[in-house]
């Protein structure tokens, strides 16, 4: 009895294990053809004998372990790899493993306080990731039509934002600034005092120094509960620097399909243009626009189109920061970025050398949006206060020099009045938050005033043209005396 037990185990067994080995006959698995690397030219290392489709992630053997790339082109037999690790030990005709499968993006709950690189491990030492899904990295094309429109306003605690450029739930918007302005200040604000659900913040190509700074002082442990940073300095490979950006919001995406509402903040957009530029005259590549291939200008709208409302009840709004190298404006890529984006807000150099905190220029900035989100009470108020300012500034020079007389104009009458609380309105200091509800009352008790009755014929006058008569008259009374 235990012989014919123990038989039919083994027959039980045997049987199961022919019916596997005849799947495997009837799917029978990829074969995988290695190559070698033959050559390589600074960060492009070129591979034969292996096929491999662009975008497909390959392992190259070093002696310190196995160095992974991504698949950027290839020329007749000849496949070219971008590498997203240190290259330092890497041999003449190192082995090259394609993988048959492309980068993808680990997303799930448990990103919620972390701070990652842009492959997705941590870099907060706080052990691994814990993740519900697994993403694509480039996204998932969208149907515009499957789009909700932008209905309303999203509440980031700047009063100059909120009263004078109020962003909408899934509004694209740029901020265009030099070096040393305080843009990451104000998205350390915006990320602080944001009724979002979760903030997603991408850190790319910025100084290592920043990445600790942002997340201990900018951010803090308390506006980190609701975040995620993905960081991929200056001193990372082009490629992993464009993976970051990608990363960053393909977990955006993720919250958005949980139904949440979600703050995408990307320092800086232009540094994935330059980091796709890199990889792009690596592989040949010609310029185009100030050394910019047109690979770079694909691209740029490839990743902020993933941004915005979903089909669902989530919605990206997403905030790019854009480097006007030099401060201008028409930088081919600030000038890229402000055609796909929804508005932009412009930081001024001299705004912020004159010690003005946040340095937004109210009159080169605008929110394409703001229409659709803002009450019609609220759109009149922020419109007389931007006519009250832009009056100002206009006349600025004459009335610094005391060349212009009262009484000339009631328009500038009123701006030089109401000048001082224009500025105040407009400053705020970085640990102060301020709500849509007290932003609304104070741009309401601003505006209060009805505006000034304008005489047609009334023209700014200067103090020397208006006292030239009795200028000339005195002599003519001396005479006659």
């Amino acid at each position: 009895m235990v012989n014919a037990s123990l038989r039919e185990e083994r027959g039980a067994l045997w049987c199961e294990r022919l019916k596997t080995q005849r799947a495997l006959l009837r799917e029978p698995l990829p074969l995988v053809v290695e190559g070698r690397i033959t050559r390589m030219v600074g960060l492009t290392l070129e591979a034969v004998g292996c096929q491999a489709a662009i975008g497909d992630r390959c392992l190259v053997e070093t002696p310190q372990g196995k160095l992974e790339a991504e698949v950027v082109g290839f020329s007749g037999d000849r496949t070219y790899l971008m590498p997203s690790g240190d290259i330092r030990g890497l041999v003449p005709d190192a082995r090259v493993t394609p993988t048959a499968h492309a980068y993808a993006a680990a997303v799930g709950m448990g990103l919620l306080g972390r701070v990652i690189d842009g492959t997705g491990n941590p870099l907060d030492g706080l052990g691994p990731v814990r993740t519900d899904a697994v993403y694509p990295l480039h996204g998932k094309p969208a149907n515009p039509l499957a789009r909700r429109l932008i209905s309303e306003p999203l509440d980031v605690g700047v009063r100059a934002i909120n009263g004078l450029l109020t962003i909408g739930r899934g509004q694209r918007l740029g901020l265009f600034a030099g070096s040393g302005v305080g843009k990451s200040v104000l998205l350390g604000m915006m990320t602080r005092y944001t009724d979002a659900d979760v903030v997603v913040v991408g850190l790319i190509g910025e100084r290592g120094r920043e990445v600790k700074e942002f997340t201990d002082r900018i951010l803090g442990s308390q506006s980190m509960a609701r975040a995620v940073v993905v960081a991929t300095p200056a001193d990372t490979p082009p490629m992993l620097r464009l993976h970051g950006a990608m990363l960053a919001t393909s977990i955006a995406e993720y919250f958005r399909d949980q139904g949440l509402k979600v703050l995408l903040l990307m320092d800086s957009l232009t540094r994935f243009a330059q980091a796709q530029r890199e990889v792009a005259l690596a592989i040949g590549e010609p310029p185009a626009t100030r050394g910019y291939p047109p690979s770079v200008f694909a691209r740029l709208p490839q990743l902020v189109e993933r941004a915005g409302n979903g089909e669902g009840e989530g919605s990206i709004t997403a905030l790019y920061t854009v480097l006007a190298e030099g401060d201008d404006q028409q930088d081919p890529i600030a000038d890229a970025a402000r055609a796909i984006l929804d508005g932009h807000i412009v930081l001024s150099r001299d705004i912020a050398d004159s010690g003005h905190y946040p340095a937004i220029d109210i009159e080169a900035s605008v929110s394409r949006v703001m229409g659709e989100v803002a009450s019609e009470e609220h759109r009149r108020q922020a419109i007389r206060f931007k006519q009250i300012y832009s009056t100002y500034r206009k006349n600025r020079d004459l009335i610094s020099v005391g060349a212009y007389m009262r009484g000339s104009d009631p328009r500038i009458d009123e701006a030089i009045e109401m000048w001082p609380r224009l500025l105040r309105f407009l400053q705020q200091s970085n640990k102060e938050q301020v709500t849509m509800k007290d932003c609304l009352r104070a741009l309401s008790e601003l505006t209060a005033a009805p505006a000034p009755e304008i005489v047609a014929t009334a023209k700014p006058q200067m103090k020397s043209q208006v006292a030239a008569p009795a200028q000339a008259q005195q002599p003519q009374a001396r005479a006659r005396g």
